[in-house]
């Protein structure tokens, strides 16, 4: 199969983070990449926090670089995690802002090194490991990340939330859904006999679109008509790869589907629709049937 961006919107807009140090990229910062002096900080409850867990995972870098899993709502009065506080502190003089994950941090000098989840990722990939350990962004793959990474975040996450919306007009609501389900219809034409996105391969743009898929069947639904959940489940070739993820046990054995709906509940202020109760996928009965080991 030919490596061909799909096509995609323009870049979403995020808030600027923090911290954004990089690990590899620049000698002057001290970071490289060397084993057990990093530190992951992630709540797998959180859409970031499960893409990186899921690749710390695929990367098997649990000796190198060990992971702290932080609970699914913040549980600081100030906002936040109580237990990243210290590192936001001695990261940052006199900050005042609320502790968020996810971190990477320095264990050498006890600082953040990054909170940017995107580079997070492709600086877990740098790590050294065994040479014929699986990448996630393999060479002239990042251009088919970048899209899917776009594709996820405005043709699915972002569509569904303004189609979810219930103090919008029926027609903005109407537009968003349609934007979604086309965005899904060109995953769908992608994955049509097809196991993964990119050359039959595990990559980031898969890690991806599984989690966009969770948050779409978990979080977004519940906003969403009867009738609209019945149209985005008819997908089957997406839906039959999410269910082939959640049995992986790098993918399955990371969701805290508990802690998505806390999470969600605490932040959302939306009204619950009739497609709450018509569930896509049993995540966590696919999860449950994962195999000790899984052919990449």
């Amino acid at each position: 199969m030919s490596i061909t961006p799909l096509a995609a919107a323009s870049t979403a807009h995020r808030p600027a983070p923090l911290f954004r140090g990089r690990i590899g990229r620049d000698a002057r910062s001290g970071h490289y990449a060397v084993p057990h002096r990093y530190r992951l900080h992630l709540s797998t409850a959180c859409p970031d926090g499960l893409r990186l867990a899921v690749a710390h995972s695929l990367l098997a870098l649990d000796d190198s670089c060990p992971v702290t899993f932080l609970p699914a709502e913040p549980d600081h009065p100030g906002g936040g995690h109580a237990a990243l506080y210290p590192l936001y502190e001695a990261s940052a003089h006199h900050y005042a802002g609320p502790a968020l994950a996810p971190v990477l941090s320095d264990d050498w000098s006890g600082r953040i090194v990054s909170t940017h989840a995107p580079d997070i990722l492709r600086d877990l990939d740098r790590f050294p490991r065994d040479g014929n350990a699986a990448r996630l962004y393999p060479a002239g793959t990042e251009d088919v990340a970048e899209a899917v990474e776009r594709m996820c975040a405005e043709g699915v996450e972002e569509a569904a939330q303004r189609a979810g919306r219930a103090d919008a007009d029926p027609a903005e609501r109407a537009a968003a859904l349609e934007v979604l389900l086309d965005t899904l219809a060109r995953l769908e034409n992608r994955l049509t006999g097809e196991r993964y996105l990119v050359d039959d391969r595990l990559t980031a743009a898969d890690i991806d679109l599984f989690v966009t898929l969770v948050q779409l069947d978990t979080v977004h639904r519940c906003h969403l008509d009867a009738g609209a959940v019945h149209r985005i489940a008819g997908h089957r070739a997406l839906w039959a790869y999410a269910r082939r993820l959640a049995a992986h046990p790098a993918f399955g054995r990371h969701l805290d589907l508990d802690g998505i709906a806390r999470r969600h509940h605490g932040r959302c202020a939306g009204l619950e629709a009739a497609g709450a109760a018509v569930q896509i996928l049993d995540w966590a009965g696919h999860a449950a049937d994962a195999p000790d080991t899984f052919g990449r």
